[in-house]
């Protein structure tokens, strides 16, 4: 594959995984797998996938910051802290796990991604009818879904969903913002550290940088067209299908 051929990919991967973020979320399944296929190692594929994905959720946290407010009676200056030390922590665990090791645990991480799209809402609701947990039990989930953000990321955004109702009740509507910021800070937190560490290849993460930028903006005006069933369905499928690749790929 030529250099242009390789660019054109990464670009074309971004595209994708900017859209699925604008739209449900689960982009890192577009992009990560598609570095490993260029032939980075897994650890550097999903630090550069999430590098390239950086700006995509800046833009989505700026243009819903005008729906923040206090979630489970916590500011969200505190869960913002909370996430972004978790996503540290995370990071920096990526940038000691060998590749081996990675390419073991990551199907696992992709099945709990993939459960928490499947499941994760109907699990919300069901325990959340049965069960009240206070503001320490969100900070300590917050702060885990801050690691679980800095070092793979994978269905993160479902996850913290599905987490906010359940422990801090909150409405569909009002999980859009807060969940939007963290998973800026917590890209934010495992960026700084990926980027210092030197684990990004810029000569695939611009490409796929640019392709998500374009991405997220049709993402966004597709995502008003369609309806989310649809888009739940089609983002289930992609994640189901790429982790029975990662499962192969690790125990065949």
């Amino acid at each position: 594959m030529t250099v242009i051929e390789a660019a054109v990919l990464a670009a074309t991967a971004g595209l994708l995984g900017g859209a699925m973020n604008a739209l449900a979320g689960g982009g890192t399944f577009a992009t990560m797998p598609t570095l490993i296929a260029l032939g980075l190692p897994s650890p550097i594929a999903n630090a550069t996938s999430n590098v390239a994905l950086q700006p995509g959720a800046i833009a989505s946290a700026w243009t819903y910051r005008h729906g923040l407010a206090p979630l489970g009676g916590l500011s969200v200056r505190l869960l913002s802290a909370v996430t972004f030390v978790g996503g540290i922590v995370g990071s920096l665990l990526l940038v000691s796990t060998p590749t081996r090791v990675f390419d073991i645990v990551i199907p696992w991480l992709l099945l709990v991604a993939t459960l928490a799209i499947g499941i994760g809402p109907r699990a919300a609701v069901w325990l959340q009818a049965r069960t009240t947990i206070g503001p320490r039990t969100l900070i300590a989930a917050q702060g885990m879904l801050g690691i679980y953000g800095g070092y793979f990321g994978g269905g993160v955004g479902l996850m913290m969903t599905a987490t906010y109702g359940l422990l801090a009740g909150a409405a569909p509507h009002q999980m859009m913002a807060p969940r939007t910021l963290m998973l800026a800070m917590a890209n934010a937190a495992a960026t700084l550290i990926f980027v210092l560490s030197g684990m990004v290849r810029w000569h695939a993460c611009v490409p796929m940088l640019l392709g998500a930028v374009l991405g997220g903006w049709l993402g966004a005006r597709v995502g008003q067209r369609l309806s989310p069933g649809l888009i739940r369905g089609w983002t289930l499928l992609i994640t189901a299908v790429t982790t029975i690749v990662f499962f192969y790929r690790a125990y065949a």
